[in-house]
């Protein structure tokens, strides 16, 4: 169960290699968690992150994952509930995809749209429904500025995380009064492997201080929360451009 100030004696992660999935872990484990589902598809890179964590006294357990696999995420997170509560899930995977080849391929862009917005739409009903079942618990979303207003330079992953962004608020207000408390995390450009080679935007930051951010959001039970905070504000101004304004910014 969840201490006094919201932080979970168990969780479950969905992309569990995810850096800041990975980074928020390590910070729980410090706290008070015990045990760590990780969720993804089977890896060396899955095993050794579940090493590392067994390695700061938590129990660790992998489970086969694919989040283009709707089909089988029923049965794969159901048998994560089926072995006890689980106080906190951290949805976690995506891909950023590469916007000048995703243009010239639709399939390569369906990919991006499949992993982002539809494999999070079923595994968080899944787990939404089970934590629903258990009375108690919270889901945490890695959304994305992104999400807020779609840029020429990666609106297809815009896109998927704006679909994303939405669902989770609805989804929130559909819990709402269930005891299971939704909170959808806003990062800006973090600097992980997903980013490597990118220009840094303005306001870049780390999957530690996303992390940092999660623990607070939990403590205060947050609805939303931006990473940094000030891109709540920068975001607000970039939503309400003209977008002939907009679509001259270099952005």
């Amino acid at each position: 169960m969840k201490d006094a100030f919201g932080l979970p004696q168990s969780l479950l992660v969905l992309g569990g290699t995810s850096e800041i999935a990975l980074a928020t872990a390590r910070r729980l484990i410090a706290r008070r968690t015990r045990t760590v589902w990780l969720a993804g598809r089977p890896s060396p890179g899955l095993d050794e992150a579940a090493g590392q964590l067994r390695g700061l006294g938590a129990e660790v357990r992998t489970v086969a994952f694919d989040a283009l696999d709707p089909a089988a995420h029923e049965d794969a997170l159901g048998k994560v509930f089926t072995e006890g509560d689980v106080d906190l899930v951290l949805l976690a995977f995506g891909t950023l995809g590469d916007q000048a080849h995703d243009e010239r391929d639709p399939r390569a862009a369906v990919r991006v749209a499949q992993t982002n917005y539809t494999g999070a739409v079923s595994a968080g009903l899944v787990c939404a429904g089970a934590l629903q079942a258990q009375g108690h618990g919270s889901l945490v979303v890695l959304s994305s500025v992104a999400g807020e207003r779609a840029r020429r330079a990666n609106f297809i992953y815009g896109s998927s995380k704006a679909g994303l962004d939405a669902f989770a608020q609805g989804l929130g207000d559909a819990l709402h009064g269930t005891g299971v408390h939704v909170m959808v995390v806003r990062p800006g450009f973090v600097r992980t492997r997903m980013t490597a080679g990118l220009p840094e935007a303005p306001l870049a930051t780390t999957p530690e201080a996303v992390a940092a951010a999660v623990e607070l959001g939990l403590r205060r039970r947050a609805e939303t929360v931006w990473v940094p905070g000030a891109l709540r504000v920068v975001m607000s101004a970039l939503r309400h451009l003209p977008r002939g304004v907009f679509r001259r910014l270099p952005v």
